[in-house]
């Protein structure tokens, strides 16, 4: 009888309304959200490069785009640049690989950044670095905190996010992007 008396005691408050341990979170919901909308934007503007949809140029008229801003060959570099666009954003949209996901998409902005909008300053009504800044802020951010309960990562050790997982994604973005802009 003891027993069960002390049990009654240490049980928690019945008025509290704590989250049971699995449930759904709005932090969770909107960290979807967030994953969804900049992952299938960028996958969008992946398949503008690779396929001509969404109003984009297709592969070729993207090649000769690129070789005008000094990749050489432009269809490769077209290539690159749209599939790291199109798998990182689904990555990040499904919460797949998100590390990997995350770097694919930083090494991406940086490039734009260097090549493209950072000599028009920050704000994208000039042509600025605004736009790819954001991208990979968020990108970045994501790699960080996790993908979310919601996400495809979730039973992998990735799938919690923290100072490893963001220093994979930028170190990665990094090299990649040094080793493209070199080139």
């Amino acid at each position: 009888m003891k027993n069960i008396a002390e049990q009654l005691r240490a049980a928690p408050d019945p008025g509290t309304h704590a989250p049971a341990p699995h449930a759904v979170t709005a932090a969770d919901c909107g960290l979807l959200l967030l994953r969804i909308t900049v992952g299938l934007v960028l996958a969008g503007h992946g398949c503008q490069k690779l396929f001509g949809i969404f109003g984009g140029r297709g592969l070729t008229a993207t090649g000769k785009g690129f070789e005008a801003l000094g990749y050489h060959p432009g269809k490769f570099f077209a290539v690159l640049g749209g599939l790291s666009e199109f798998l990182g954003g689904l990555g990040l949209a499904l919460g797949l690989f998100t590390p990997l996901a995350a770097a694919a998409l930083i090494a991406v902005m940086i490039n734009a950044m260097v090549t493209v909008t950072a000599a028009h300053g920050l704000w994208a009504m000039n042509g600025g670095l605004e736009y790819s800044m954001c991208i990979a802020a968020v990108a970045l951010a994501v790699a960080a905190v996790g993908p979310g309960r919601l996400s495809l990562d979730r039973p992998f050790r990735w799938g919690k996010g923290g100072w490893k997982e963001a220093g994979v994604a930028l170190g990665l973005a990094g090299i990649g992007s040094a080793i493209v802009l070199s080139l």
